[in-house]
């Protein structure tokens, strides 16, 4: 396996910018930029607002295509709440495959300093897991996707160091910062994750302090997006979801092959439960809770 040095300003990138309100669908895009209306965030009403912003393949010398886009997102009145977050896509080009697991121990060894140092809110980390020893050791008999996504509900499949984008599109993805549509933190966040990526697949040994590893690395030791706290709501309604989900797993499980709960919400009828197939799918099912067991009232595929 080679350690090859390679500056990380030449390392190919992307940075997924999702925000809340505004009116995406409008917003004049840059050539090679996408807006994925689909993949909609949650205001602090609780409505799905937003969406989220991807530029094409980007090198250091282009960053200053964030600076247009998100001052065009800021225009439009987009903002970034609690619910955003913004992940940073690395390529893996100068190592290629056999570097995988050089960069799974280097998660094992670093994922907490680099989620102290990025100030992950408490309220974000369903959506960035750890990496996990279990997950090391299935890689190295599989070499599969599967072995690096985390089992559990859809929302947490993808780890905060998250190597299965390897798979997908030839990256590392760190997932632990949180959103924000303000040049400065967007860009050192980025100037962080390729120095980062660019050490790792160096092979060098970096400290575990998480002032120590940015300093180490000449990233920034500050300037990150603040954490936002969840209005109480919000955080009620997940207390609420995790106590569920055990309950209606098997349910669950009958009505959908291989299936896994993505959210459950109260609804006029009853109560909303939305579940993820294999595919990726979503299946929404309206159920009732009579004394005597649940009762599917309604069922949609979107």
């Amino acid at each position: 396996m080679k350690s090859l040095r390679t500056d990380w300003r030449s390392l190919q990138f992307g940075v997924e910018i999702e925000f809340v309100g505004g009116t995406p669908e409008t917003v004049e895009l840059l050539p090679g930029w996408i807006m994925s209306l689909d993949e909609r965030q949650i205001d602090d009403t609780g409505e799905e607002s937003g969406s989220e912003l991807n530029p094409p393949p980007l090198r250091w010398e282009d960053r200053e295509q964030i600076r247009e886009m998100l001052a065009r997102l800021r225009a439009h009145g987009a903002t970034a709440n609690w619910n955003c977050g913004l992940h940073v896509h690395v390529g893996l080009e100068p190592w290629g495959p056999d570097a995988v697991p050089r960069f799974i121990d280097a998660a094992l060894l670093y994922q907490e300093a680099v989620r102290a140092l990025l100030k992950t809110s408490e309220d974000r980390l369903a959506f960035c897991p750890p990496v996990t020893r279990e997950m090391r050791d299935r890689f190295r008999s599989e070499r599969a996707e599967a072995a690096l996504r985390h089992k559990g509900r859809p929302q947490s499949h993808r780890c905060g160091i998250n190597l299965a984008a390897w798979f997908d599109i030839g990256t590392v993805e760190i997932r632990y910062a949180n959103g924000s549509l303000n040049d400065d933190e967007v860009i050192r966040t980025v100037e962080f994750c390729l120095r980062f990526v660019a050490a790792i697949g160096e092979g060098r040994t970096l400290p575990g302090d998480p002032k120590q590893l940015a300093a180490e690395l000449g990233a920034p030791v500050s300037g990150y997006p603040e954490p936002i706290p969840a209005p109480r709501w919000y955080r009620e309604r997940i207390w609420l979801e995790n106590a569920l989900v055990p309950v209606l797993a098997p349910l669950a499980a009958n009505l959908v092959q291989d299936g896994e709960i993505l959210h459950i919400l109260p609804e006029p009828d009853g109560i909303g439960v939305a579940i993820e197939d294999a595919d990726g799918k979503l299946h929404k099912y309206l159920l009732h809770p009579p004394s005597a067991g649940w009762e599917v009232a309604l069922a949609k595929m979107s």
